[in-house]
Formats: structure tokens, C-alpha cells, sequence
């Protein structure tokens, strides 16, 4: 049985993998030579990732990809993508192409406002409480100009702080809700910087306020933090244009039109369908921020938990017919950055914002909720029409023949072979086998 290793992280990155290699793994050499085989080859480049985050002893690559053609408010893009399942990026591409003629995808940034909250215990009268937060509240802004003076500078910084009553879903909770502007930052720093400083301000207040009992004087800071819900940080992506242009194969533009309306319709009341709609878009929205360098789990969060704001799970996506003209459309909050953090580190994040014209945080949420919709659209697509499995196991038919061994020559026959065949992996094995055989 394996020991607790003591001092892990003051291990050289050698003595980590050695020690990672003989502990837990068969074959420890080879596990060795694997994790040095994803080693950046230029040194300076490794060492940067290596401190990215701590215990390092590998790299873990994901495909770096263009999705091509994307048409935004007037505006090409070619739109990187990062991420590991088949058929994404060319589900993307393939929307993009189908509304390149049609007009292209029109967004708008409906609200940049951004969360941060003191939760607190106040054993006391709440009309005190509020009198004294009034008074205090400008303290909270003058206390904090230091951390805020640049941002206030850029046009940032602090919007408002409330006072709110939560003692009636846990004794004696109160928070200070917190909104923030931090412009093309993603701010997570700046925030938690803030309000750790409102929680100082509220202390200290509070225990030399005159008007307070002894008790109420000692409040309770349980915690100051950011929050990843950020509805009023929302960014809107639409594509329409008239039904009849929405000429698909063996299918009339009105019957393709109302099956994606019908489509759209059922993910909106069944939460089951729901998951599956919405993580078909996050397919393509994490997979944008994941090349930006931002945080798709934080996104993430906040978008599932704006999902179910209306008090059941539904659909991100809405579309309507109205008047002859098919409208699909897309309303996501989104926190992101442009500047800060991996952005100005990870080169090849580096490159990722280049390519999309250095855009600012608010074109990229733009940029992002575009590459969500077109996802949509694209699963919408496949499954009212040929299905799902066509496009997306032909995608997946490279990765099942390197499971199998298959070599270059018969990878080559294989994928010209089933352009006009059904993918399955026992279809896939027995056509990989015939060939061997002969």
C-alpha cells in the first residue's frame, strides 16, 4: 500500500514524476517517457507553463482549431476553437457557411455588470443594521480607492453596494451585494480585492457604531467573494432571414423552419432534452473561451444557473416564424477578459485573440455567444433532418481506426470507403478486418 508523500510540492519536477511514475503507474518507465514526451521543446515556453499552476509535471494538449467563415454584424471572422470531440469544430463551420449568405449572425451586448457579495451574521435589529449601512456605504468607496483608482481611471470600478435581508433562509444572514464594471478584465482579482476590503470596513464600522449593542457589534464576515452568476452581464447572438430561403434537402423550407421551431419548443419544457440542447452549445462557447485563455468553468456555471432562473431547466436558445421570416436566437451571461491572466501569457492565447483582431471584452462575448448559437443550430440541423449520428460518427470514424490499430493506408481506404456507408464501431471493425485480411 502506498504511503502519503510528504513535501510533494518541493519535489524538483523530476522527483515528481519519479515519484508519480513508481507509486502509481505499471510501467513506470514508460510513464516517465510519456509525461517528458509532452514537454514544450523550447525551455523558456515550458518553464512558463509550468508555472502556471502548481505540481506540474506534463502538459495536457487539446486540438487547436479555425472554424472559418463566420459572418458578425457585418464583420469576417475565423473563430479558434479548443477542444477534444469530434464534429464541433465542423458543426460550426458548417453553420457558419449556411448563414454567410443569409445575412450572417447580428449581436448585441445587452449588460456588462458583474457580482461580487459579503455574506455576513448580524445577531440584531435589521433597522439598525440598515440605518447604520446607510451611513456607512460611502466608506465602502473611499476606503477601497486604492484598489479602484486605475480601474476608476479606464472608466471602471464600483457600480453600487446593497444591503439585503436573508435571515429568513438562514438566522441572522445578511450579505452585501456588490456590482462591478471591470471593463476588458475579467476582474475576478479586482472584485475579491474589493470586497475583502468592504468586509474590513463593515468590521471595523461596527464595532466603534455607538448605536450597537455589544452583540451586534461583533459581526460575523462568513465569507467575500465573486459570484459566476452574472445576469446582468448578457450578451445576445440572433441569426433570420426569410423561410423560404431555408432550403434544406428533401425537405420543404416550412417543414425544416417549424421542425427547428418544434425542436426549440420541446427543449424549452423538458429538462432531460434540455441538458443535451444546452451542451451541444456549451460545446461551442467553451471551446472559444478555452482558446482565449478565460474561464469556461466559471461561464459555464453561471449559464446553466441562468438556465434555470425561470425556476425549471430550459433552453438557452428561442426561435419564432413570424410574418415569413425564421428568427433563431441566443441570450447568455458570460463574465470574460481580454486582458489580465493567461491572456498576456500563454502564447498561443496570445495568437487566439489575434486572430479574432484583439477584440475587446465585449466583442468577445459577442464573438463567443455566436459560436454557441451557430453549435445549436447545427445539432438543430442534423437531428430534424438526417440525424445526429450521420455527420457526427463519420467525424469520430479517424479516432475509432487509431483505436484500432489501423494504419495510414488503411485509414485512407476506410474514410473514402464509408463517405457512403453507416459508421458503426462494429461496421468500422469488420471493414478494418476485411481489409487485413486480404
Amino acid at each position: 500500500m502506498n504511503t502519503p508523500v510528504e513535501g510533494f510540492s518541493k519535489l524538483s519536477k523530476a522527483e515528481k514524476i519519479d515519484w508519480i511514475a513508481t507509486h502509481f503507474t505499471k510501467n513506470p518507465e514508460k510513464s516517465m517517457q510519456l509525461l517528458q514526451q509532452y514537454w514544450n521543446t523550447d525551455a523558456e515556453v515550458q518553464k512558463l507553463h509550468d508555472e502556471f499552476i502548481e505540481n506540474t509535471v506534463s502538459n495536457y494538449y487539446l486540438p487547436f482549431a479555425i472554424a472559418p467563415n463566420f459572418l458578425i454584424n457585418g464583420t469576417l471572422h475565423a473563430i479558434p476553437m479548443a477542444i477534444e470531440e469530434s464534429s464541433v469544430v465542423a458543426a460550426a463551420s458548417k453553420a457558419a457557411k449556411f448563414w454567410l449568405n443569409r445575412g450572417g449572425f447580428q449581436t448585441k451586448i445587452i449588460g456588462t455588470e458583474k457580482v461580487g457579495q459579503v455574506h455576513f451574521i448580524f445577531n440584531g435589529d435589521f433597522n439598525k443594521l440598515k440605518d447604520f449601512f446607510g451611513n456607512i456605504k460611502p466608506d465602502f468607496f473611499s476606503d477601497s480607492s486604492s484598489i479602484t483608482q486605475n480601474m476608476q481611471k479606464r472608466g471602471g470600478g464600483i457600480k453600487n453596494i446593497e444591503l439585503r435581508d436573508l435571515s429568513d433562509k438562514v438566522d441572522n444572514y445578511y450579505q452585501l451585494h456588490c456590482t462591478f464594471e471591470t471593463l476588458d478584465a475579467m476582474g475576478a482579482n479586482f472584485i475579491n480585492s474589493c470586497l475583502e476590503q468592504f468586509a474590513k470596513t463593515l468590521k471595523q464600522k461596527a464595532s466603534s457604531n455607538p448605536d450597537f449593542t455589544p452583540e451586534e457589534k461583533e459581526i460575523e464576515v462568513v465569507m467575500s467573494i465573486l459570484s459566476n452568476y452574472v445576469p446582468n452581464c448578457l450578451v445576445r447572438a440572433e441569426v433570420s432571414c426569410p423561410v423560404e430561403t431555408l432550403n434544406e434537402d428533401d425537405m420543404l423550407p416550412e417543414e425544416f423552419a417549424k421542425k427547428i421551431v418544434r425542436a426549440v419548443e420541446i427543449a424549452k419544457v423538458e429538462p432531460y432534452r434540455a441538458v443535451t440542447h444546452n451542451k451541444g452549445i456549451m460545446n461551442g462557447i467553451d471551446s472559444v473561451i478555452l482558446a482565449t485563455g478565460n474561464d469556461f468553468r466559471a461561464v459555464e456555471a453561471g449559464i446553466h444557473a441562468f438556465a434555470a432562473k425561470d425556476g425549471s431547466y430550459s433552453s438557452l436558445t428561442h426561435t419564432s416564424i413570424e410574418n415569413g421570416i425564421f428568427k433563431f436566437w441566443i441570450e447568455v451571461p458570460m463574465a470574460l477578459g481580454t486582458v489580465g491572466g493567461l491572456t498576456s501569457l500563454h502564447p498561443l492565447v496570445r495568437l487566439a485573440l489575434e486572430i479574432l483582431q484583439n477584440p475587446t471584452a465585449k466583442e468577445l462575448m459577442q464573438i463567443v455567444a455566436v459560436a454557441g448559437l451557430a453549435q445549436n443550430f447545427a445539432a438543430l440541423r442534423s437531428l430534424v433532418t438526417t440525424g445526429i449520428q450521420k455527420g457526427h460518427m463519420k467525424m469520430h470514424l479517424l479516432n475509432m481506426l487509431n483505436q484500432m490499430g489501423a494504419s495510414e493506408s488503411e485509414k485512407k481506404q476506410l474514410v473514402h470507403y464509408f463517405k457512403n456507408q453507416t459508421v458503426t464501431n462494429s461496421s468500422v471493425k469488420e471493414a478494418l478486418q476485411k481489409i487485413q485480411s486480404q
